[in-house]
């Protein structure tokens, strides 16, 4: 599989990070050499120096056998340029964009099939807004995954002083707990593994569990934390994302938000486009401010401006005053493990979001989906089991899954969600979500075929 990626920053060097380490042909594209150093100086893939919209330099990075492009430059025209020459002049099956501007992205008639067939058009603003919306739901995460429409949440929970789970090792863990429970990754500093029975659990962790929705609150309550989705919100940045909080909070009945943002017209405009959130003039990090309007009574504290030096600053006080949950958007990568590092549950960087995003549709085989996790770092694998796959009529002791992988759920019908144990058995037809480092994809792409 030949994939051209145009854009070597931040996304399209994550994106390019991440398929260098499987069995994919993989072109980087960029007018930038300073940009394309890097990429060869940290990554065995193929660059190529030139514009993506150029049709005899998609031409030479091999468009014409190419089966995917991504086009995740900083310019929506340039991204859009690259997608239609690829159609046009090499019909490339599958285009995948980074589109930021609205009017764009919303626009059917020119992404659709008949025109650019950009599919799909991923906005970063509008990824990091879901990315917020769901970790608001869920209490003490600082990472939350959806699969299955929903059916499944693999949720990613800092491990404190006080957790049932710290010191404790995953066999111990499942003799305690009354229902079936399995982690399948765990983010330790910069390091993430995929966990064995002997692994033990330590203060400070994240570790990533799969959850069925309908038994969210009940795990919740057996890791020591209470389910209760945040209904009394402060967000600190009215730019788009700020904004589009809002808008999707005060569609939740019952819930209070305030906004607050620095730009006298911008306060304007949201107060004239949203229908109840409380609008103030002012600087998050100001005490007092943050003070006077009760920041500790409220359930989240969502910092989303562009500053994100003021971001953390404010994140950090409103975790002093006793906000119960923090979540905090940074734009440098390097800054998630520091904003971590000091005490910041839940930290969003656009730019990994994105990324995430897109290695989704990234799909080969029966592979259905990939997801990145834990900064990048491991993958849930979202995979179908056909009848001539190996796995079939197998069950987990003899599935023989391959190292730095784990098994987290398997999905029977339309709603049935089983957390695995070694005597279950994998039937044709089944869905699994799988937990896996880099390294394991291609020995479970041959497993799974």
């Amino acid at each position: 599989m030949r994939v051209i990626i145009v854009g070597a920053g931040e996304v399209g060097f994550h994106i390019a990070k991440f398929l260098s380490g499987e069995s994919l042909d993989v072109v980087v594209v960029d007018q930038e050499p300073k940009q394309l150093r890097r990429i060869t100086d940290s990554l065995d893939v193929a660059v190529l120096e030139g514009s993506g919209g150029s049709p005899e330099v998609l031409r030479e990075a091999g468009a014409a056998e190419a089966d995917l492009l991504i086009a995740v430059t900083n310019s929506d025209e340039t991204n859009m340029i690259a997608c239609m020459v690829a159609k046009a002049m090499f019909s490339i099956p599958r285009k995948i964009a980074r589109i930021r501007n609205l009017e764009y992205l919303q626009n059917e008639v020119i992404l659709g099939n008949q025109n650019l067939d950009i599919n799909p058009a991923i906005s970063p603003e509008l990824e990091v807004a879901e990315a917020v919306m769901r970790l608001v739901q869920v209490p003490y995460a600082a990472e939350v995954e959806d699969f299955e429409g929903g059916l499944i949440k693999v949720i990613g929970f800092r491990v404190f002083a006080d957790s049932p789970l710290k010191d404790m090792s995953l066999k111990k863990i499942r003799k305690t707990l009354s229902k079936p429970f399995l982690i399948g990754a765990v983010h330790r500093g910069l390091d993430v593994t995929i966990p064995t029975g002997d692994t033990i659990i330590r203060e400070n962790d994240i570790v990533y569990v799969p959850v069925p929705n309908t038994q969210l609150a009940e795990t919740l309550t057996l890791l020591g934390a209470e389910y209760r989705p945040a209904r009394r919100i402060m967000i600190v940045g009215g730019g788009r994302i700020g904004f589009s909080v809002a808008k999707k909070m005060e569609a939740i009945p019952g819930s209070v938000v305030k906004i607050i943002d620095h730009g006298k017209e911008r306060c304007k405009f949201l107060h004239n486009q949203l229908a109840s959130a409380v609008v103030l003039n002012g600087d998050g990090s100001d005490q007092r401010l943050l003070s006077e309007e009760n920041v500790a009574d409220m359930d989240a504290f969502i910092a989303l401006s562009n500053n994100e030096e003021l971001n953390i600053m404010s994140s950090l006080l409103a975790r002093r005053l006793g906000t119960r949950k923090v979540i905090t958007l940074v734009n440098r990568p390097d800054y998630v493990d520091l904003a971590g590092s000091l005490g910041i549950e839940s930290v969003l960087c656009p730019r990994l979001v994105t990324a995430s995003t897109i290695l989704r549709y990234v799909r080969r085989g029966d592979i259905q989906s990939l997801t990145a996790i834990a900064d990048n770092k491991a993958e849930i694998i979202e995979a179908a089991i056909g009848s001539k796959s190996a796995l079939c009529n197998k069950s987990l002791a003899k599935a023989r899954i391959p190292k730095n992988s784990v098994i987290g759920s398997i999905i029977r019908g339309t709603s049935t969600v089983i957390t695995p144990t070694g005597q279950d058995l994998i039937q044709s037809g089944d869905r699994l979500i799988l937990f896996a480092t880099a390294s394991a994809i291609p020995s479970i792409e041959k497993l799974i075929a």
